[in-house]
């Protein structure tokens, strides 16, 4: 005999059902994931990165690299501290875009490098962590807003210059003030600090990039200081300190300048756009969220399509109760209900309805016969058989009809 198979229950939602529900969801991330992809492989060619002068993005520097090419200037991006330090000699400007992200021994290395070879170095927003050893005597001041600000000094190429977008760190020298110039001040503090060599060569402090950017060099002199600063030699090695350098891992280990210096690192090289689409996807999904759990609202009552009479519930309980032989359960209930409906007509507290010592002696006061024992009926044990619950049933429809008229 081939059994049929059960029909789904009424909570179960059908295939079609949640397929039509998510298909517009579906749709959507698919043209964002593609749309995506195609984003990206076209600008695949232009995104180096920040301040990288083969990067056209806003905040890439290959505008600033091509009019120093129209110059003559030579520029050579390089992301080795091998390459930097071979690179350096009289005829060339080094510009290191993240000093901060070098190691001890890549700054010793580096400084050690320049510090004879008689040519420029330019360091971008250097902290504390690299001031000490790449500009020995400077120390880092304060921070100040970057804005548009007045040279303020006699150096020349910040005069031809004059207002340019500076500030970020801000710095103060120990050095005598015949080998320095100190330009574009905030707060008391210059935000361009220029160090004389002792062989001829000088190190450029600047406390912020800004300058630099592609979308920023047009503005005030921005365009003048940079060609000045960065073309005054032949040649320029464009410096992108990089975690993939041999040499990070090279000298005596400091575990938290590493640990420190990668997690910079990691977070210099993801995209600015990706931070904040990585933000708005969190948002977006705290309010589908949300927006899933108002759909749920409070429970509400609904009017049944079919009226169904209470006998036929009762009958329902009683049938299942005989098909488990739960006359135990069946009897709890039955007297359970009896006492609930009993204490109010003897005057009894609700929550003592189903305490013998409080119940018991309200039942007896009220019956005829007094001195009869209704413990058993009320609390006693649960019966036998079906006989015994059916005659359980009709004796406590016979009490409650007794003290209802007494």
């Amino acid at each position: 005999m081939s059994r049929t198979a059960p029909s789904p229950t009424s909570t179960a939602v059908p295939a079609r059902v949640v397929w039509t529900r998510a298909r517009g969801l579906l749709a959507g991330l698919a043209i964002l994931l593609i749309g995506g992809i195609l984003l990206a492989a076209m600008r695949s060619g232009d995104h180096h990165g920040r301040l990288d002068p083969r990067s056209a993005d806003k905040l890439g520097s290959r505008a600033v690299a091509e009019l120093l090419k129209a110059q003559g200037v030579t520029v050579t991006p390089v992301d080795t501290l091998a390459a930097a330090g071979a690179a350096a000699d009289a005829d060339t400007t080094l510009l290191v875009t993240n000093p901060d992200l070098l190691t001890p021994y890549q700054q010793d290395t580096l400084h050690s490098a320049v510090a004879a070879s008689g040519g420029r170095t330019v360091l971008l927003a250097p902290g504390p962590a690299s001031l000490g050893t790449l500009a020995p005597g400077v120390t880092s001041a304060s921070t100040a807003p970057v804005k548009n600000r007045q040279p303020g000094c006699a150096f020349p190429p910040a005069e031809r210059a004059g207002s340019v977008l500076l500030g970020g760190e801000s710095y103060t020298s120990t050095l005598p003030a015949a080998r320095t110039d100190t330009c574009y001040a905030a707060e008391g503090h210059p935000t361009l600090l220029r160090v004389e060599g002792a062989d001829g060569g000088d190190t450029v402090v600047l406390g912020a990039p800004d300058l630099l950017y592609n979308d920023r060099l047009d503005e005030q002199g921005n365009a003048s200081l940079a060609l000045q600063l960065l073309g005054s030699r032949t040649h320029l090695v464009w410096y992108l300190p990089s975690l993939s350098d041999p040499s990070l891992n090279e000298g005596p280990s400091d575990d938290t300048t590493e640990e420190t210096g990668v997690a910079e690192g990691f977070l210099s090289l993801v995209p600015s756009g990706w931070l904040w689409g990585t933000l708005q996807l969190f948002v977006a999904a705290l309010l589908a969220a949300v927006w899933r759990a108002r759909r749920l609202g409070p429970l509400v009552t609904e009017r049944l399509p079919v009226a169904i009479r209470a006998s036929e519930t009762t009958e329902g309980r009683a049938r299942l109760y005989r098909r488990a032989d739960a006359r135990d359960r069946a009897a709890t209930v039955l007297r359970t209900a009896t006492r609930t409906r009993l204490a109010p007509l003897l005057g009894v507290a609700p929550r003592a309805a189903h305490a013998p010592d409080a119940l018991l002696p309200a039942v007896s006061a009220r019956l005829p016969e007094g001195d009869r024992d209704v413990r058993d009926l009320l609390f006693g044990p649960a019966p036998a058989d079906d006989a015994a619950l059916i005659r359980l049933a009709d004796q406590l429809d016979a009490l409650e009809r007794e003290v209802r008229t007494s």
